[in-house]
Protein backbone atom coordinates (compact mmCIF):
# COMPACT_ATOMS: atom_id res chain seq x y z
CA UNK A 1 0.00 0.00 0.00
CA UNK A 2 1.36 3.39 -1.28
CA UNK A 3 1.90 6.46 1.95
CA UNK A 4 -0.82 9.07 1.08
CA UNK A 5 0.12 12.21 -0.38
CA UNK A 6 -2.76 13.92 1.30
CA UNK A 7 -0.83 16.96 3.90
CA UNK A 8 -1.70 16.64 7.21
CA UNK A 9 -4.19 19.01 8.72
CA UNK A 10 -1.62 21.03 9.88
CA UNK A 11 0.15 21.75 6.58
CA UNK A 12 -2.94 22.68 4.79
CA UNK A 13 -3.68 25.21 7.61
CA UNK A 14 0.08 26.60 7.35
CA UNK A 15 -0.77 27.06 3.16
CA UNK A 16 -3.98 28.36 3.90
CA UNK A 17 -2.73 30.94 6.28
CA UNK A 18 0.46 32.01 4.25
CA UNK A 19 -2.10 33.00 1.68
CA UNK A 20 -4.33 34.50 3.49
CA UNK A 21 -1.23 36.63 5.24
CA UNK A 22 -0.57 37.90 1.65
CA UNK A 23 -4.17 39.46 1.05
CA UNK A 24 -3.55 40.62 4.96
CA UNK A 25 -1.15 42.43 3.81
CA UNK A 26 -2.56 44.51 1.45
CA UNK A 27 -6.01 44.99 3.69
CA UNK A 28 -3.79 46.15 6.45
CA UNK A 29 -1.70 48.24 4.85
CA UNK A 30 1.85 46.30 6.12
CA UNK A 31 4.21 44.99 3.39
CA UNK A 32 6.36 43.50 6.16
CA UNK A 33 3.82 40.62 6.52
CA UNK A 34 4.90 39.04 3.36
CA UNK A 35 8.48 38.68 4.86
CA UNK A 36 7.13 35.60 7.16
CA UNK A 37 5.35 33.66 3.80
CA UNK A 38 7.01 34.57 0.59
CA UNK A 39 9.61 32.56 -0.52
CA UNK A 40 13.14 34.33 -1.30
CA UNK A 41 12.53 33.40 -4.64
CA UNK A 42 8.79 34.00 -4.52
CA UNK A 43 7.49 33.97 -8.70
CA UNK A 44 4.76 36.39 -9.34
CA UNK A 45 3.16 35.99 -12.73
CA UNK A 46 2.79 38.45 -14.29
CA UNK A 47 4.68 41.15 -12.60
CA UNK A 48 2.55 44.19 -12.70
CA UNK A 49 3.60 47.68 -13.91
CA UNK A 50 7.44 48.73 -12.75
CA UNK A 51 7.42 45.71 -10.14
CA UNK A 52 10.62 43.83 -9.40
CA UNK A 53 10.77 40.27 -8.71
CA UNK A 54 10.63 38.67 -5.49
CA UNK A 55 9.25 39.27 -2.00
CA UNK A 56 10.85 42.78 -2.38
CA UNK A 57 8.66 43.41 -5.35
CA UNK A 58 5.58 43.53 -3.87
CA UNK A 59 6.40 45.58 -1.59
CA UNK A 60 6.09 48.98 -2.96
CA UNK A 61 3.06 47.15 -4.74
CA UNK A 62 1.19 47.14 -1.20
CA UNK A 63 2.17 50.32 -0.14
CA UNK A 64 1.11 52.20 -3.26
CA UNK A 65 -2.33 50.46 -3.01
CA UNK A 66 -2.65 51.49 0.29
CA UNK A 67 -2.21 54.87 -0.50
CA UNK A 68 -4.42 55.04 -3.80
CA UNK A 69 -7.00 53.42 -2.17
CA UNK A 70 -6.94 54.05 1.90
CA UNK A 71 -10.28 51.81 2.64
CA UNK A 72 -8.59 48.76 0.72
CA UNK A 73 -9.76 45.18 1.53
CA UNK A 74 -9.56 42.18 0.32
CA UNK A 75 -12.46 39.57 0.60
CA UNK A 76 -11.52 35.85 -0.17
CA UNK A 77 -14.74 34.24 -1.79
CA UNK A 78 -13.73 30.94 -2.75
CA UNK A 79 -10.49 28.66 -1.87
CA UNK A 80 -9.82 25.18 -3.30
CA UNK A 81 -6.89 23.58 -2.01
CA UNK A 82 -4.73 20.52 -3.01
CA UNK A 83 -1.53 19.43 -1.39
CA UNK A 84 0.94 22.54 -2.21
CA UNK A 85 -1.58 24.23 -4.41
CA UNK A 86 -3.89 27.17 -3.29
CA UNK A 87 -6.45 28.87 -5.37
CA UNK A 88 -8.38 32.00 -4.61
CA UNK A 89 -11.33 33.55 -6.32
CA UNK A 90 -11.50 37.13 -4.41
CA UNK A 91 -12.98 40.90 -4.50
CA UNK A 92 -10.94 44.00 -3.70
CA UNK A 93 -12.55 46.81 -2.64
CA UNK A 94 -11.76 50.70 -1.95
CA UNK A 95 -12.44 54.48 -3.03
CA UNK A 96 -10.12 55.84 -4.87
CA UNK A 97 -8.55 58.75 -2.67
CA UNK A 98 -4.54 58.91 -3.83
CA UNK A 99 -2.76 58.51 -7.24
CA UNK A 100 -3.23 55.18 -9.16
CA UNK A 101 -0.92 54.45 -12.28
CA UNK A 102 -0.70 57.95 -12.57
CA UNK A 103 -4.45 58.49 -12.23
CA UNK A 104 -5.67 61.30 -9.87
CA UNK A 105 -7.71 60.97 -7.71
CA UNK A 106 -11.69 60.20 -8.38
CA UNK A 107 -13.15 59.54 -5.29
CA UNK A 108 -15.40 56.62 -6.47
CA UNK A 109 -15.64 53.46 -4.78
CA UNK A 110 -14.35 50.25 -6.32
CA UNK A 111 -14.65 46.39 -6.67
CA UNK A 112 -11.93 43.93 -8.63
CA UNK A 113 -12.53 40.84 -8.76
CA UNK A 114 -9.44 38.96 -8.58
CA UNK A 115 -8.44 34.74 -9.29
CA UNK A 116 -4.96 33.37 -8.36
CA UNK A 117 -3.45 30.29 -8.17
CA UNK A 118 -0.50 29.74 -5.11
CA UNK A 119 1.92 26.54 -4.85
CA UNK A 120 3.21 26.57 -1.40
CA UNK A 121 6.25 24.91 -0.22
CA UNK A 122 7.41 24.52 3.47
CA UNK A 123 4.38 26.77 4.77
CA UNK A 124 6.01 29.86 1.94
CA UNK A 125 4.78 31.15 -1.68
CA UNK A 126 6.71 29.86 -4.22
CA UNK A 127 4.84 30.71 -6.79
CA UNK A 128 1.74 32.63 -7.78
CA UNK A 129 -0.33 32.94 -10.86
CA UNK A 130 -2.83 35.93 -10.90
CA UNK A 131 -5.35 37.81 -12.48
CA UNK A 132 -7.25 40.71 -11.91
CA UNK A 133 -9.87 42.74 -13.66
CA UNK A 134 -8.11 46.07 -14.30
CA UNK A 135 -10.14 46.53 -17.38
CA UNK A 136 -13.46 46.12 -14.72
CA UNK A 137 -10.87 48.99 -12.37
CA UNK A 138 -10.04 51.60 -14.75
CA UNK A 139 -13.42 51.66 -16.82
CA UNK A 140 -14.90 52.24 -12.91
CA UNK A 141 -12.86 55.24 -12.40
CA UNK A 142 -13.49 56.51 -16.26
CA UNK A 143 -10.29 56.88 -16.87
CA UNK A 144 -6.90 54.45 -18.22
CA UNK A 145 -3.38 55.12 -17.11
CA UNK A 146 -1.26 56.83 -20.31
CA UNK A 147 1.17 54.89 -21.61
CA UNK A 148 4.28 56.30 -22.74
Amino acid sequence: MQASTLPTHEAATAELDAVKTLYRAFSEKNPDLVDAILATDWDDIPLGLGQQPGPEGIKPIIKSFGEAFPDVHIAVHDVVQAPGKVAVRAEITGTHQGEFFGIAPTGKKVSVRLHEFHVVEHGRLKTTWHMEDWFGLFTQLGKFPVQD
